[in-house]
């Protein structure tokens, strides 16, 4: 039986690769964008597959209705893919709580309160998969993503939570960490950075990557989307997915480093219970 998935920010980066490759399967579509008229050409060209949901995922109150809409003319949504996001670059001094306060609204309430909504129907049906798009950055962060990455810290540790906790209803969660991918996330207008002093060096290395990054990446995000698709029909859907040469280096390099660090400190904090 054909999937129907829900898909926020699918009218481009990976939320469009992953709808079109869903398509490919003879799947429906329902994407969650801003501007439902982003969509139009592929509704024109799947009508029959393809609807578009107006959604703003930092709206949180309008998750709940949002589901219902699809449920009520599709029956079910099989596949909820938390897509939606943007870049954000700053200095951790200089990152204003409101700046902070609107990114965790869209990469972590948001998609927390679509996953609660979707979850009852997959319950009880005892399946359903739910796809977090994160980044390499959701495990390891550096100067000037000190935000973003926060965001994606919080999405991964909820989600694995989540897993351990709808694994026995059928439900899989699958987390997915690309690297640099050509998604148009480090586009003109695109980017949110907060105010430069100046001060931390590092940080502007970093704007300067992403303000010179659109469009050189080196992912593909077509390829990627088929490996999500790949991975959510294994007999074990893995709980991470890291993608592009540059996302799995950085994760295990991060990874080992983190042992090292353990293990340079092991015996004295093995030792830091009472003495009997």
């Amino acid at each position: 039986m054909n999937k129907v998935w829900l898909i926020t920010g699918a009218s481009s980066g990976f939320g469009r690769a992953i709808a079109e490759a869903a398509l490919a399967d003879g799947d429906v579509v329902v994407g969650a964008v801003r501007r439902p008229e982003a969509l139009d050409d592929l509704v024109a060209a799947h009508p029959d597959q393809v609807e578009a949901l107006r959604l703003d995922v930092a709206d949180t109150a309008g998750a709940e209705a949002a589901v219902r809409d699809v449920v009520a003319r599709h029956g079910r949504i099989d596949v909820l893919v938390n897509n939606a996001g943007r870049t954000h670059v700053g200095a951790f001094e200089e990152t204003s709580d409101e700046e902070l306060r609107e990114l965790f609204d869209v990469h972590v309430f948001g998609p927390a309160a679509l996953v609660r909504a979707v979850l009852p129907g997959m319950r009880e049906r005892r399946s359903g998969a739910i796809v977090q798009m994160s980044s390499m950055g959701g495990q390891m962060s550096f100067a000037g993503f000190g935000a973003y990455s926060g965001t994606k810290f919080a999405l991964e540790g909820m989600s694995e939570a989540l897993a351990d906790e709808v694994r026995e209803f059928g439900v899989r969660v699958l987390i997915v960490e690309p690297g640099s991918f050509r998604t148009g996330l480090f586009g003109a207008g695109r980017a949110g950075v907060s105010r430069d002093s100046g001060l931390y060096p590092k940080v502007g290395e970093t704007r300067s990557l992403v303000a010179g990054g659109d469009g050189t990446q080196p992912g593909d995000p077509a390829k990627a989307a088929a490996l999500v698709l790949a991975a959510l029909e294994a007999e074990r859907t893995p709980l991470r997915l890291p993608l592009g040469d540059d996302g799995v280096s950085a994760v295990l390099g991060h990874l080992d480093q983190v042992r090292e660090e353990v293990l340079a400190w092991e015996k004295r904090t093995r030792a830091t219970g009472f003495d009997d």
